[in-house]
Order: C-alpha cells, then sequence, then structure tokens
C-alpha cells in the first residue's frame, strides 16, 4: 500500500478516539467495543463539525449477552462442549461468549453435573504453555471488575465452580458457573466479558426463547435440540444476528460466516462477508444518453 493509506497510532481510546471521529476530514469510523463507547462514537459521529460537507457513516460492533438454549432432548454432552468451549475459550472475552445457559426442564441437573464436571478439568495458567485452556484477563481492571460480577453473582444464584482469582501473579480468574440464576439478574442481563457462565432454568423451549430474547443485546445465540420443528422455531423467534443449531455460538468462519449483531450490539454490518466491503465504498452512478 502506498504510504499513508494505513496509520496505526498506538494510544487510549479515551485520548484520541473523540479527535479522530469528530475531526471535519474524518469521513467513515468502524468501531468495535463496548456498547457505551460505541453510542457515543455514533452520537459524535451524528454531530456536523465547521468544515464537513458529509454525512459521517458508523459502523459499529458492541457487546453481547449471549445465550445458548438446551431444550430437554438435546445430546448433552455435545451441549456441554459448546457451552463450554463458548463460554471459556479465550478466557470469555469475546463478545460472541456465551454468558448464558438456558436450561429446558428435566435437562437442567443432569446438564448441570456434567457441566460442572468438564469445567473443573480446565487448567489456567500463562498461555505461552500448551497444557493451559485459559491464560489470563487482559489487564488488572478487567479481573477486578470480572472478580466484582462474581460476588453479585453469588448473591444472585448458586455458585457451582470457580468464584475466585487464581494463586500466583497474573491476571487469572477461575472458570465460574453460577446456577439457579433468574433471568432479570444482573449477571444475566449485564455484559461481564470474562470466564463466567449463568444458568438458567426454563420450563418449556418457548419460555427458552423468551429468555433468551430478554436482554438489550442481539449479537450470537445457540440452541440445542434434535427437533427440526424447534429449530425452524428458533430460526424466526431468537433474535440474534448470528444463529447456531447444534453448535457452539462462537467461531464464525471469515469469508464463509458473516458476522455481526443488531439492537444494541451493533449496526449489523455482517463483517467478513463480501457485503461488508460495499459500506467501506461510495456509490457513484453514471448515466449517458447516446446518439441514435
Amino acid at each position: 500500500m502506498p504510504p499513508g493509506v494505513v496509520n496505526f497510532l498506538p494510544a487510549p481510546g479515551a485520548v484520541v478516539g473523540d479527535a479522530l471521529v469528530g475531526h471535519p476530514r474524518t469521513r467513515f469510523v468502524a468501531f468495535t467495543g463496548s456498547k457505551d463507547v460505541g453510542l457515543h462514537i455514533n452520537e459524535l459521529a451524528a454531530k456536523t463539525a465547521p468544515g464537513q460537507i458529509w454525512v459521517k457513516r458508523v459502523i459499529a460492533e458492541m457487546g453481547g449477552k449471549d445465550s445458548i438454549v438446551v431444550d430437554s432432548d438435546a445430546d448433552l454432552d455435545a451441549a456441554v462442549d459448546g457451552v463450554v468451549a463458548s463460554a471459556f475459550g479465550y478466557q470469555g472475552q469475546k463478545c460472541s461468549a456465551c454468558s448464558r445457559a438456558i436450561v429446558v426442564g428435566s435437562a437442567y441437573d443432569p446438564f448441570l453435573q456434567k457441566l460442572r464436571q468438564q469445567v473443573e478439568q480446565i487448567t489456567v495458567g500463562p498461555a505461552d504453555k500448551p497444557e493451559n485452556y485459559m491464560g489470563p484477563v487482559i489487564n488488572a481492571k478487567a479481573k477486578k471488575s470480572i472478580l466484582e460480577y462474581i460476588e453479585v453473582g453469588k448473591s444472585e444464584g448458586r455458585l457451582l465452580t470457580g468464584g475466585g482469582e487464581c494463586p500466583g501473579a497474573g491476571h487469572f480468574v477461575q472458570p465460574t458457573v453460577i446456577a439457579d440464576v433468574a433471568p432479570t439478574a444482573r449477571i444475566a442481563q449485564e455484559e461481564i466479558f470474562g470466564p463466567v457462565l449463568a444458568v438458567i432454568r426454563a420450563g418449556t423451549f418457548e419460555e427458552a426463547l423468551a429468555i433468551a430474547n430478554n436482554t438489550e443485546y442481539g449479537l450470537t445465540g445457540a440452541v440445542y435440540t434434535p427437533d427440526r420443528r424447534k429449530l425452524d422455531k428458533a430460526a424466526e423467534e431468537f433474535f440474534v444476528g448470528n444463529l447456531y443449531l447444534n453448535r457452539k455460538c462462537t467461531g464464525a468462519l471469515v469469508g464463509a460466516h458473516p458476522f455481526g449483531g443488531f439492537n444494541m450490539s451493533g449496526t449489523d454490518s455482517k463483517a467478513g462477508g463480501p457485503d461488508y466491503l460495499l459500506l467501506f465504498a461510495q456509490a457513484k452512478i453514471v448515466a449517458e444518453k447516446l446518439p441514435l
């Protein structure tokens, strides 16, 4: 690329973000991060600066509070595998991470038993050691916030496993599961961005879908059931940008599975597909009248 096409500016977003977004020569903003910052960027970009001759375009990929629904007839081994991978991969530091498992009816207790057994086998430690499934969270501030949410969760449900930081130097947090959580609890509604999973009981599949839709976000979700009728119902009524059937709710393949959510999860821009590229282009139509 010619010099100046791509510029890397390492600095805290709070220091340079407003200056870049608000500048009259800025025409387009693509952002990935928290809901609060994304909404602030959208608001700031909507204000016209002196000398600005265009309407700024914003693509925002923000947070998520993603659910995996496990029906009473689901393959529980497969469901537990998917929940654990989605909840604790990369220490849960993904907008697409599963932070809520919604389990229907008679599957609830055996699901918890299998889930606990698998989570307690997760190894936590330095990321340069391949035997560790989970590494550290990103920094001390993140660890403090996650531990505070865990304490909130202990008062909102039943601690199944984990519940604190790991011993030793570093920003390590135990993979934590909190069961018997109410659908409206804080840990069932607020994005934690860490290795904390809330498990919610539902009486029916329909109730599980209603719970899955009860947050302000709409990024990813998954459903485990062999029932085609229920899968079709989820496709129509589970309101997320990326829905996965009988598989985990993370791991969209770039170029094959466009990714992006709506509601407070962002502008549904679907990164990773050809349509996404059009958002970075300015359309121009040329028409010419030809002589007869």
